[in-house]
């Protein structure tokens, strides 16, 4: 393969900017400018993971100036490393663009110009595990070990004792076992716990990491079963709203729902309903719908849920498994061989 033209628009430290650089000097790297990073976003990216200014004050006559250079590089450019914030015109403004790796798992925030254009999508799908994992056992020793309680007795400087549950021989269900949910499966076995997992293919099959591993039609069973239910699928057309009423009632009065994928996957309303009238014990939301979560919102008020504005992914080592990733990826690409992480578009992730 010649020489192909890579543009980042992601701001990175010198380390990782040359760990790109370095992998191979077909690739011609272009690292966009914090104005032109800017102005690539399309307003629904969620930069939660890099520290970098949340606005640039541009005159008008100077964005004209920074998107005209943007343009330019773009015109040239083969493969985009950048956030899911993608503009939808971007197919039009970069004709021979032919990969776009992006930062996030979903794939749900990208433009549907972008998803249709035949343009090799690739995610971060994978990278999130380890810290997402950790998370779920948070949420879990959260409400296991009653630390609500802990805490409302401390700040009312009261020394008051309570009994506390284990997670020992509780039974966990994992919606969606890819790679966070394998992970969540791995740690839940070291404490003990019973695990059920639903998997888009499965055959009831058993595994090291679950007890029993079941398709989608057994979803019912394992929200009667699950003392904790993790949802940690794809949002996809499919999962909308998979998780309502009937779903919501068919869970045990004392179980837990945890959300660490996305709040489309739930109905709200029966959420809220389910969670005032008691029909599940509580919640753990890293994501909810609508997202950021409004502030009249009566999931703020209530005891029996927790809520995290969609942090559990971010670590200071994300971006340096981001960037691992991506130079993995962009050898195969070099090399002609298959990228990991494709989107297929028959699967909706």
């Amino acid at each position: 393969m010649d020489e192909v033209n890579l543009a980042v628009a992601l701001p990175l430290s010198l380390e990782q900017q040359e760990k790109i650089k370095s992998v191979d000097a077909r690739a011609q790297v272009t690292l966009l400018p914090l104005t032109q990073r800017y102005l690539f976003r399309n307003g629904r990216g969620m930069p939660l993971f890099y520290r970098e200014a949340p606005a640039v004050e541009l005159t008008p006559a100077e964005e004209v100036v920074e998107r005209q250079k943007l343009d330019e590089t773009l015109s040239k450019t083969e493969i985009v490393f950048a956030q899911s914030a993608i503009p939808g015109d971007l197919p039009g403004r970069a004709p021979n663009l032919r990969w776009i790796q992006i930062s996030s798992a979903g794939i749900d925030r990208l433009p549907d110009d972008v998803l249709t254009s035949g343009i090799t999508i690739t995610s971060a799908s994978g990278i999130h595990a380890v810290p997402i994992a950790e998370y779920v056992l948070a949420y879990m020793l959260y409400f296991a070990k009653s630390l609500p309680t802990a805490l409302e007795n401390k700040q009312a400087n009261r020394w008051q004792s309570f009994v506390a549950q284990e997670l020992y021989g509780a039974t966990l269900g994992i919606v969606g076992i890819g790679s966070i949910g394998q992970n969540v499966a791995r740690i839940a076995k070291t404490f003990g716990m019973r695990v059920i997992a639903i998997k888009r293919s499965a055959n009831g099959e058993h595994s090291e990491l679950a007890d029993e591993v079941l398709p989608p039609t057994g979803l019912p069973y394992l929200l009667s079963e699950s003392d904790y239910v993790l949802l940690s699928l794809p949002a996809t057309e499919q999962t909308r709203g998979l998780i309502g009423e009937a779903e919501l009632q068919a869970m045990k009065p004392t179980a837990y729902l945890i959300n660490i994928a996305r709040g489309s996957i739930i109905d709200p309303d029966a959420l809220l309903t389910a969670l005032k009238e008691n029909w599940i014990a509580g919640a753990a939301l890293d994501v909810t719908s609508p997202e950021p979560l409004p502030l009249n919102s009566e999931l703020w008020g209530l005891p029996n849920v927790l809520i995290t504005p969609h942090i559990t992914p971010a670590t200071y080592r994300y971006v340096d498994r981001l960037v691992d990733l991506f130079c993995d990826n962009l050898r195969r690409y070099l090399d002609g061989k298959p990228l990991l992480n494709v989107f297929d578009p028959t699967k909706g992730y």
